[in-house]
């Protein structure tokens, strides 16, 4: 009991992520947390996110098509992938969840009912497995594991993990001891994977039920969601599996109808498969390899003609002498079989030799005969092994032991045999461990055999050997007749260690032979490789010279920690691919021309996707999930069961009221009654009759109901998901929704996110950098964990939860508000007309950033949207604040509250809780900001904008050319004056353009097509005027003020859009007291730059002659300035 006791602390949740950012005074976010908790409960009590599709008494049954209630009524339906519940949610999944719930929020601010639901999933074996693991930790260790002794291990690294893993996995832990020595609490029970979870050890032994799980995490995961403050509509939740009977109806309809539309098939196929398990590992049943599927050879029979002496005395007497012994090699490149000049094992790999029958037996390594084992060899179908223990061993054997071995080697043109040589490069995790050698077209292989016949006496061989001739097999265009010679020469090869080399040596080979190759030998001389490459294969195999063999392309591990095989069975699989060409094509067809994907790189994930994947198999018999309706000791596969529960979502909350269809809904509809035939009239897949109502039991309204619910909300609008579900779950999702659905409701925008990263490194336990959705919005609050994700990226690769930026987040979010309230209290604010420069600048920009705030909530582009609704929009107000103090008028009571109301609006779909309480508490409005419209605003005023870029970029020139001066001086360098001592500010500002800007005024006019300038047109003439270096900047001045909404006229006409002298002498006030200095003149410059008149400040009206040389450097909007030290009156 001591050492179970022992467990918890060093298992603690909280030790994944103790080497996060650490808070001290957490006052701040204490306060905003507070204010979150008060708004979530009154958003649950107001039922603010529960939103229904239009009523029979808004628009009766039947009356009006469904896509023109959708145009009456706009809607938005977004959803994420439904978390499985084997574990809590971490900031991985907020991350896609973020996405549809700011989508979401901007969507109600358009004034669209937003529907934003959730339900859980539990098909599969994940669940099944670790309950099943903890059964046998009961009966081992007892009910609270008190007879558990703790086992202490060097921690063996862990695999890198796969990109399906975006959740908190129960079924893995890793996580480090906090001793000297190094050494973890290896998870090898299940129990301890629970405990570091925080499950109490006294409830650990309820989750040996597997259904207890299905009660245990869903009301965790509302609750994070709930404290995340997320959108969703509760009411519309339900669990997979036929614990929900209504859910259970779902999945078994969707499975008939795709059967019947002859979408699923039954047939014998390769597929990954687990031995322990008995049956199909699909992606979502792996710990290790999604995505990794099998790779398909031809496996040579090359059967022994002459044994080397070692194997033949570890062989003696332990098969008949009478058997046919074959080494097995597996080749992709079965027409280049007639170049056979040897035949390669690995020195020091271990071989079996597997008996087959009586009188045949194979020499391939153990992984090898473990595959096929499941493919027709040594078991039938009916009795597959369990443990690899069970192949039909007679003895293994080092792989020197066969060096010299002679083997006939069909097809090849050394009829006399060839020998058994070795290659150090032989992997015994690939294929058989045997691999047969064609010189003519494999550049490792005559890489191989050059080494081999150099070396003959090192490697123990006769010379000869590896000297047979070497033929040519395939004519190709680029590298002739004997393509491998002809590589390792042109690419300076010279050793089979050359791997990298040799690497992209055997890609040209193999793309140029197959693609452009001409068979020279054999049956199909003169026919094109592509051509001949199937037809070779299937007369070795008809001739019984081969056989079909596969083994996975990477190494798969199965939820039970099996490491799977390849099994060729029957099965039933959805028939995806090329094998339903007219399917494919109907999809990769959507994809490109109707499908929004918000980038290319998920577009072209698509694309490839669609060119490989192929059937999929659908059923297994392990595991949680819905009975396959017409052969029910199959289960349906969890990535099966996924694809378009989104319209379920739709009706949910109609069937029944808890997430396991216990309790019926307000339509009165119990599971029975839903019968294919509703499904088909609900999905708009048939017509309302009689005689439906009467077969099904269900009233016609309630139909109705349910129709008008999905009609409604469909098609989906939005689909988040993590970039690595494009190669499976998106794409079936895709697949079945054009399959099942009428084209008016297919899916209409996809969203792939990348991984999110944890201040800038991967997410990780064993590193102590990993946080929960719960452990986020415990430390930093709900909104400024919302900001850091805004403020993750919005693109497919990977993006970043900075602590630091939610840290500071809590700084400015309690900051700001502190300053809405104090100054909404201020008495002391300006009032009257709001008509003084700075005012309008003001009030222009925030126009202005509404405007680009909503183009970026529009485009899901959620770091620009926070740039421009809350750090741009509050240096907005700094700026504004500053200069009005120094201009001696203080802020405008109007402006101030006009900014605090669009500040709360324009950030409410990113930070809710936080703009709620300005709304309602601050601004005293009647209701919750959650109904409210985005803001409409007068566009901007280009003439305005124009003047505060301008008093932006000079205010910042003055104050960067004093710093320089400050630096200089404190470097001990010479400076022009001491910014130390009083001073003052010249600022030359030229009255007109300089005449040789004209020319180039009139190119820019030629080319401006009122939207844009073609520069590959414009820049040559530029060019031919040369003056490049001072005529370039100035075009790029016109086109900044082109593509900002100036008139062309007024830019043409060689006219600021706003008056430079004016906007300057507004500027003073501020300029002295940001400089400090004593006074600040004004200069119109006349061309030339030597003479002008001071219109601002000592002699106002003079005119002077002789202005220094920086004079010169003026143009309109281009202002230059001169510091210079001033006497000061001695009292």
């Amino acid at each position: 009991m001591a050492a179970a006791n022992g467990l918890a602390a060093e298992l603690h949740p909280d030790h994944g992520s103790k080497n996060t950012l650490k808070l001290e005074n957490t006052e701040k976010r204490d306060a905003l947390i507070k204010i979150e908790k008060k708004y979530q409960a009154k958003w649950r009590e107001d039922r603010i996110f529960e939103v229904d599709a239009p009523s029979s008494s808004e628009i009766p049954y039947d009356t009006m098509p469904a896509a023109e209630i959708r145009k009456k009524h706009p809607k938005f339906f977004g959803t994420m992938a439904y978390p499985y519940m084997n574990g809590s949610l971490h900031a991985g999944h907020s991350f896609t969840a973020s996405k549809v719930e700011f989508t979401t929020g901007f969507a109600r601010m358009q004034g669209k009912r937003a529907l934003f639901p959730l339900g859980f999933h539990c098909t599969g074996m994940p669940i099944k497995a670790c309950a099943d693991k903890l059964v046998e930790d009961v009966q081992k260790f007892g009910k609270n594991f008190e007879n558990y002794s703790e086992e202490e291990v060097t921690e063996t690294p862990a695999a890198a993990p796969t990109q399906a893993q975006t959740k908190e996995d129960i079924t893995k832990f890793s996580g480090k001891k906090s001793k000297a020595a190094a050494k973890t609490v290896k998870m090898k029970y299940q129990f301890q994977i629970m405990m570091a979870l925080g499950i109490p050890k006294e409830e650990i032994h309820k989750f040996a039920d597997a259904s207890h799980w299905l009660e245990y995490f869903p009301p965790l995961c509302i609750q994070d969601l709930n404290d995340f403050g997320a959108r969703i509509d509760w009411r519309r939740q339900f669990v997979t599996t036929d614990a929900n009977p209504y859910y259970d109806a779902f999945v078994r309809w969707q499975m008939n109808r795709l059967k019947d539309l002859g979408k699923i098939l039954y047939g014998n196929r390769y597929t990954i498969y687990s031995p322990k398990d008995g049956q199909p590992c699909m992606d979502h049943d792996r710990t290790e390899g999604e995505g990794v599927a099998q790779t398909e050879y031809t496996a040579l029979k090359l059967q022994v003609k002459e044994w080397a002496p070692k194997a033949a005395e570890l062989i003696k007497g332990k098969i008949p002498d009478s058997a046919k012994v074959y080494f097995v090699p597996a080749t992709l490149r079965p027409e280049t079989m007639y170049g056979q000049t040897c035949c390669f094992v690995g020195p020091k790999i271990i071989y079996g030799l597997f008996k087959v029958s009586e009188e045949e037996y194979f020499v391939v390594t153990k992984r090898a005969a473990w595959n096929m084992a499941f493919q027709g060899h040594f078991f039938d179908s009916e009795h597959f092994p369990r443990d690899i223990s069970e192949l039909p061993t007679i003895v293994e054997i080092p792989g020197s032991a066969f060096i010299g071995t002679l083997v006939n080697a069909p097809l090849s043109v050394h009829t006399q045999g060839v020998r058994i040589l070795p290659m150090e490069t032989v992997l015994a995790t690939k294929g058989t461990g045997v691999v047969t050698s064609v010189p003519s077209d494999s550049p490792d292989d005559y890489a191989t055999v050059l080494d081999l016949a150099k070396k003959a006496d090192y490697y123990g061989i006769k010379k000869e050997w590896a000297e047979p001739e070497v033929i040519p097999i395939i004519e190709t265009p680029s590298y002739g007749n004997l393509t491998a010679p002809t590589l390792v020469k042109q690419m300076k090869i010279n050793s089979p260690k050359d791997a990298n080399q040799l690497a992209q040596a055997k890609d040209l080979a193999y793309s140029e032979g197959f693609y452009k190759g001409t068979m020279l030998i054999g049956e199909f001389k003169g026919k094109s490789v592509q051509e001949a490459k199937d037809k070779v294969r299937a007369a070795l195999i008809a001739s019984g010279d081969a056989f079909p063999f596969a083994d996975p392309s990477g190494r798969v591990v199965s939820r039970s920690g099996d490491e799977c095989v390849v099994a060729y069975l029957g099965q039933w699989f959805l028939n995806y691919g090329e094998n339903d060409s007219q399917w494919q094509k109907q999809v990769l067809d959507y994809i490109n021309d109707g499908l929004e994907t918000f980038s290319a790189e998920t577009l072209h994930g698509f694309q490839k996707n669609i060119e490989w994947l192929n059937r999929w198999a659908c059923a297994r018999t392990y595991g949680l999930g819905s009975k396959l309706p017409w052969d029910q000791k199959f289960l349906v596969e969890s990535l099966s069961d996924s694809t378009i529960y989104q319209s379920y979502y739709t009706i949910a909350h109609l069937l029944h009221t808890d997430r396991y269809g216990k309790t019926a809904g307000p339509l009165g509809v119990k599971p029975e009654n839903m019968i294919d035939e509703v499904w088909d009239y609900i999905y708009a897949r048939a017509e309302l009759s009689d005689e439906l109502v009467k077969k099904s039991g269900i009233r016609k309204e309630a139909l109705q109901a349910m129709r008008r619910e999905f009609s409604y909300w469909y098609p989906l609008d939005l689909r988040v998901s993590g970039k690595d579900l494009i190669q499976n779950h998106l794409t079936f999702w895709l697949y079945v929704h054009l399959a099942l659905f009428p084209n008016e409701y297919w899916p209409k925008g996809v969203r792939a996110n990348g991984h999110l990263m944890l201040n800038g490194s991967k997410m990780s336990k064993s590193t102590g950098n990993f946080l929960t959705l719960s452990q986020a919005v415990k430390k930093y609050g709900a909104d400024a964990t919302r900001i850091a994700l805004a403020d993750a990226g919005d693109g497919i690769e990977d993006a970043n939860f900075d602590e630091m930026t939610a840290n500071s987040s809590i700084l400015r979010l309690f900051t700001l508000k502190e300053w809405c309230e104090e100054t909404m209290k201020d008495d002391n604010l300006r009032t009257g007309p709001a008509d003084v420069f700075w005012d309008k600048l003001f009030d222009n920009e925030m126009n202005s950033l509404v405007h680009q705030a909503r183009e970026h909530y529009e485009a899901t582009d959620y770091k620009l949207a926070l740039k421009s609704a809350l750090y741009d929009f509050n240096i907005a107000r700094d700026f504004y604040r500053e200069v009005t103090t120094a201009a001696g008028i203080g802020m405008h009571r109007d402006i101030i509250r006009r900014f605090i109301e669009l500040q709360a609006l324009i950030v409410t779909p990113v930070a809710p809780h936080w703009a709620e309480y300005i709304w309602l508490e601050v601004l005293q409005k009647s209701s919750t900001i959650q109904n409210e419209l985005y803001p409409k605003v007068p566009a901007a005023d280009p003439h305005l904008t124009a003047a505060r870029e301008y008093v932006r970029s000079t205010s910042s020139g003055i104050t960067s050319a004093e710093s320089l001066q400050q630096k200089r001086k404190a470097k001990g360098k010479s400076v022009t004056y001491d910014p130390k001592q009083p001073k003052k500010i010249t600022i030359f500002a030229a009255a007109n353009y300089p005449t040789w800007q004209e020319k180039y005024i009139d190119l820019v006019r030629e080319a401006f097509d009122g939207t844009s300038l073609n520069d590959k047109e414009l820049n040559p003439r530029i060019s031919k005027l040369g003056e490049m270096k001072k005529a370039m900047p100035f075009v790029q001045s016109l086109k900044k003020r082109l593509y900002a909404g100036e008139k062309p006229s007024v830019v043409f006409d060689r006219k600021l859009a706003f008056d430079e002298v004016a906007t300057l002498k507004e500027m003073a006030a501020g300029l002295k007291r940001t400089t400090g200095c004593k006074a600040i003149d004004i200069i119109s410059v006349e061309e030339g730059g030597k003479t002008g008149t001071v219109v601002s400040g000592e002699g106002e009206g003079q005119r002077r002659e002789g202005l220094p040389q920086m004079a010169e450097g003026a143009l309109p909007g281009q202002p230059t300035y001169n510091f210079e030290n001033v006497a000061t009156e001695k009292n």
